[in-house]
């Protein structure tokens, strides 16, 4: 396994560009060992998953989660202290085949597990969802990229503005429709996502 790196500095994004632009903060990109059809880069592997690890580490990121001990369970492992990272939904079944994952499933105590985990491999837990980033005949061979930001500790946070944070706000049928047939619903919010410092938060590029 090869890898390239390549660090760039941002100072503030938006709540899209969290997924959106990701290629302004640390990238590592898997190169494939083969030799007909090289694509680059390549699936997600365990090697490509250790880099950012090894990363993180020399940039004394601290982990987000805490151990998870092993017990005498039949059929689960324990899980190490961990970063977080970000992924597609895409990627589930390419991250299902990385040696050493563990499905959540299988983690020794289900307390703390946030709804989107889907399992860990090494020291990296990971989330899924079906907005996480990817984009499209990016792969020399024009394969969709998918990016899966990997973050230790305070990587980024958000500013509330002048104290303002989020607003539920609901309407009753009375007041937003003439004839009181329906209701509406919403929120609004002001604040800054910022990311506190690049060399903790990496993004991981891979192909299916």
């Amino acid at each position: 396994m090869k890898a390239a790196v390549a660090i760039k500095v941002a100072s503030r994004i938006s709540i899209k560009s969290i997924f959106n632009h990701v290629n302004s903060i640390a990238v590592i990109k898997p190169i494939s060992q083969k030799v007909i059809e090289m694509d680059s880069p390549t699936e997600i592997t365990e090697s490509d998953i250790d880099v950012v690890i090894q990363g993180l580490l020399s940039n004394n990121a601290n982990t987000i989660s805490g151990n998870i001990e092993g017990q005498d369970k039949f059929g689960t492992g324990p899980v190490l202290s961990a970063y977080w990272a970000m992924m597609h939904t895409d990627m589930v079944s390419s991250l299902k085949a990385v040696n050493g994952f563990i499905q959540v499933g299988q983690y020794p105590s289900q307390r703390n597990i946030l709804g989107s985990e889907w399992g860990a491999v090494n020291s990296v837990r990971f989330l899924i969802s079906s907005l996480g980033s990817k984009t499209e005949n990016a792969s020399m061979l024009g394969a969709t990229v998918y990016n899966t930001l990997i973050t230790g500790l305070q990587a980024y946070a958000y500013i509330e503005q002048d104290g303002y944070s989020s607003t539920f706000v609901y309407r009753p049928p009375m007041y937003s429709d003439p004839l009181a047939q329906n209701s509406s619903v919403g929120y609004k919010m002001a604040c800054c996502p910022i990311i506190t410092n690049d060399l903790w938060i990496f993004n991981l590029r891979a192909t299916l």
